[in-house]
């Protein structure tokens, strides 16, 4: 599969959050950081990904903020 977005990381998934139509995934990812996804409850089954889970995470955003702490 092709796509245009550059920013790539690999993850794992520590949690899914289940609503009635979205989910929250929440992912461990590189330098000791958490990421999370929100999608349909629907995508989460076609996935067919579960909690423990190894994956791709492709970021595309129209902003990505910079703070100085």
């Amino acid at each position: 599969m092709k796509y245009g977005a550059r920013n790539q990381l690999r993850g794992k998934i520590s949690r899914i959050k289940k609503g009635d139509i979205m989910c929250q995934v929440t992912l461990d990812i590189p330098a000791d950081s958490v990421m999370n996804s929100v999608m349909t409850v629907e995508s989460l089954e076609d996935l067919g990904i579960k909690e423990g889970d190894n994956v791709k995470i492709v970021v595309k955003a129209i902003n990505v903020l910079l703070v100085r702490e």
